[in-house]
């Protein structure tokens, strides 16, 4: 019986200026940042990039950090971010699964000056980290859950 590779995911960390992007590895046990897209004043063009970059990589769903507040309701942004997810599944035809993204960013951050980066330089990078984080606690979930019987 052949062995089945496990799905690839791509990760998103959506902000109002700019998009943060992560990809697991072909084992489904690492995530790597990918890239920051500044966002566009056409939201259109940000989906297409986005459906573009999952066709490269050939992933089976995209992760999208939720913002949620910390009591764990839903923030203007979330919402906002909700709506693209929606949107961006619908033309990239792939499952959208949000995830929790509460402190990601600032985690990202302390991880960026910890690794001695100067905090100018931060900027150009914390989306991409925050989405790798994401995708990483998503990845440890799936590796939690346990495996269905046939």
């Amino acid at each position: 019986m052949a062995e089945t590779q496990p799905p690839r995911y791509l990760a998103l960390d959506v902000g109002s200026k700019r998009i943060g992007v992560a990809v697991s590895d072909e084992l489904g046990l690492t995530a790597q940042p990918v890239l920051t897209l500044e966002r566009r004043r056409n939201q259109r063009e940000d989906l297409r990039s986005i459906a573009r970059l999952c066709r490269r990589f050939g992933v089976a769903g995209i992760v999208v950090g939720n913002p949620l507040t910390m009591t764990g309701e839903v923030s203007v942004q979330a919402a906002k971010v909700q709506v693209f997810a929606a949107e961006l599944g619908e033309l990239a035809g792939l499952p959208i699964h949000l995830w929790d993204e509460r402190l990601t960013t600032h985690e990202a951050h302390q991880m960026l000056y910890e690794a001695g980066h100067a905090r100018q330089d931060h900027r150009r990078v914390v989306d991409q980290v925050a989405a790798t984080l994401i995708l990483q606690s998503f990845l440890a979930a799936q590796a939690d859950r346990p495996a269905e019987s046939i």
